[in-house]
């Protein structure tokens, strides 16, 4: 009788590759990440059918991570700036804090091995910013942009402020609210 998968070797294996994928790319080898995990390589493949299947769960894992970062006392009824500013400083702490599984992210947010469910799940996860960038829209307060569009220049702009913090820690907040003040007026109707 097969033993039962343990979450927590699930987990050790999506935190090794986050490390590893940050480290040396996509085309990491996964013997390196199971040894970073401290499991048998034939152990990752019991939990991931194949690297694609590893990559697809680890783009979904740190989106589900963002996610919850982002949305954790999300201040629904606020003005789209204040909602807006919210999300910002949430994902650029987030990726300060976390910046192995953000280079990983960026680097699977590209990848071709990513499936197209995949892609869609994790934008799924994000619907209430979409929703409030599609009220934004109608109602004239934003610029008439597609929410993906936003959601790259967004992207963009956070991964330099996240760029110029980690160098810079002691003008953190300066760098953070200038990246807003660019963010907000890219998107913003005049």
């Amino acid at each position: 009788m097969a033993r039962p998968k343990s979450e927590d070797k699930r987990n050790a294996i999506l935190a090794a590759a986050a490390e590893v994928i940050a480290e040396q790319g996509l085309g990491a080898p996964t013997a390196r990440i199971a040894k970073l995990a401290g499991v048998a390589e034939g152990t990752l493949f019991t939990y991931f059918a194949n690297k694609d299947d590893l990559l697809n769960a680890l783009y979904l894992d740190i989106k589900a991570e963002l996610r919850d970062v982002m949305m954790s006392r999300y201040p629904r009824h606020a003005s789209v700036r204040e909602r807006a500013h919210y999300v910002w400083n949430q994902f650029v702490d987030w990726g300060v804090a976390q910046p192995q599984k953000r280079r990983a992210m960026a680097q699977l947010s590209v990848s071709e091995r990513l499936t197209d469910h995949t892609r869609a799940t994790g934008m799924q996860s994000f619907a209430d910013i979409h929703d409030m960038i599609q009220t934004s829209v109608a109602s004239g307060a934003l610029r008439d942009h597609p929410p993906a569009f936003v959601s790259a220049i967004m992207s963009a702009l956070a991964e330099t402020t996240m760029d110029f913090i980690a160098r810079e820690p002691a003008d953190a907040e300066r760098y953070r609210e200038a990246g807003f003040d660019a963010f907000w007026n890219a998107i913003v109707r005049h």
